[in-house]
């Protein structure tokens, strides 16, 4: 989402980093490039100009005009502003040993209901148990998707009924409290394609009977300004604690996103990133702010590899390292998320990597596929694989014997590159000029049968 704004930020950053020492009209001027930015990127108006203003403020007080590395100064006093104006500490729902009850609140189609059940798969993992509520009483399509999500992560759904009270729910949500004990309940509500008075009576109605802790505004990326503006009128009506912001693996200039916190005044919990359950990040400002810079994000990519536990990848020497590790790796790595979206969270990468770059994540399924069309003897000893070995392979993942061969030369450079770190980390190494990174076979999908 902040592809854009980013690299223009960080040429602009980029420039004054290179000065030595910078003059008041430097400063003007690439501030004035920063606002510029920041206008285009969708950013409020406001925000922009409160953020270059104090920057602008923050550089003449610590008197960085004229000093050494004036330039990385800057680059600092923008990063700190973009933390501050994202939120500054990274923010959480409050939640209580017991009696906790949350409102999803926002728009028809902002992802609301998809919302709902990540953030029950999100804190079922932390040993929560979750009941949801589906309380959208005008749309039984939106019931029965969010009955369809419970089953999906495994925590149980309440469905109101058509017509039912905010009165009616909340005595059937007790009665089911007794008998099944929740510590954390989230209410699913209903949305408008527009806000309406219908609909804000609807919620604060039900938000009168049931009593939330937390009322969760879910905001699209993708809808701009126009976002805020929801936002300031949910918060009138009922009270919003906290934004859920979705759809920001999408295409959108990303202002809004930037822009909710300062103008909502309130914190950005989670950020959505694709339909898939555990497509849902706890928001921290200061490691979006490192990404938008182009300073990466080792945290998040180093929670990720526990996420997906690399611990297997580390478990055998490298001279002993067969096919059988690589599929293993993989199959980890994929767990991890897109391999563009990880090489991103690496500090200095998204700068590196030219302008639309995507890795093909079906040339690693169609690895898997090779790795596993063979016996588990072959995978332990790839020396054996013979040529009427690499045909049965071939055929039987759908490839052809040029692609077996490459994957099997693939593996000798990588297990050759790994012994030649194991070497550099036991203090023998010469270095590793002059090593290749080991090639990817290059298989079309078309030449996949199935």
């Amino acid at each position: 989402m902040f592809e854009s704004l980013g690299n223009k930020l960080q040429d602009i950053l980029d420039r004054l980093g290179r000065e030595s020492k910078l003059t008041e009209a430097q400063v003007k001027a690439s501030m004035r490039e920063i606002r510029m930015a920041l206008l285009e990127a969708d950013v409020n108006f406001n925000v922009a100009k409160d953020f270059v203003a104090k920057v602008s403020e923050k550089a003449v007080g610590q008197n960085v005009l004229g000093s050494l590395n004036a330039g990385q100064t800057v680059v600092k006093l923008v990063h700190d502003e973009l933390v501050q104006t994202l939120g500054g500490q990274t923010a959480q729902p409050e939640l209580k040993t017991q009696g906790n009850v949350w409102f999803m609140v926002g728009l028809q189609g902002a992802g609301k209901t998809t919302s709902t059940g990540k953030l029950a798969a999100h804190y079922k993992k932390k040993g929560r148990r979750v009941l949801l509520v589906a309380a959208d009483t005008q749309r039984p399509a939106a019931r029965d998707q969010l009955e369809v999500l419970g089953k999906q992560v495994g925590v149980p759904v309440l469905k109101v009924n058509d017509g039912e009270t905010p009165a009616e729910t909340k005595r059937r949500l007790d009665e089911y409290l007794k008998t099944d004990y929740r510590d954390l309940v989230i209410v699913d509500t209903a949305g408008r394609l527009q806000i309406d008075e219908a609909l804000m009576d609807q919620l604060a109605a039900l938000q009168t009977e049931l009593h939330p802790t937390e009322t969760l505004l879910v905001i699209d990326a993708m809808t701009g300004q126009e976002a805020l503006n929801v936002a300031q009128t949910f918060d009138q009506r009922v009270h919003v604690s906290g934004l859920v912001i979705t759809k920001m693996d999408g295409d959108a200039r990303g202002g809004a996103a930037l822009s909710a916190r300062s103008v909502t005044g309130k914190p950005i919990y989670f950020a959505g990133t694709s339909e898939k359950m555990t497509g849902l990040d706890q928001f921290h400002p200061d490691r979006v702010a490192g990404r938008i810079l182009g300073m990466g994000d080792v945290l998040g990519l180093i929670e990720r590899v526990q996420e997906a536990d690399m611990k297997a990848m580390e478990a055998k020497k490298a001279g002993d390292f067969d096919l059988e590790d690589l599929l293993n790796q993989l199959r980890q790595i994929r767990k991890m998320g897109p391999l563009g979206d990880l090489m991103k969270l690496i500090p200095g990468m998204s700068r590196a990597l030219p302008e639309g770059f995507n890795i093909d994540e079906k040339q690693l399924q169609r690895i898997d596929a090779m790795i596993s069309s063979m016996t588990v003897k072959e995978r332990r000893n790839p020396k054996i694989i013979d040529g009427r070995r690499r045909k049965r392979i071939a055929s039987g993942s759908g490839v052809d014997v040029q692609d077996i061969n490459k994957l099997l030369k693939m593996h000798e450079q990588m297990k050759e590159m790994m012994k030649m770190l194991q070497r550099m980390s036991g203090g023998g190494g010469k270095g590793m000029r002059g090593m290749k990174p080991p090639k990817m076979p290059n298989i079309p999908p078309s030449a996949m049968k199935k």
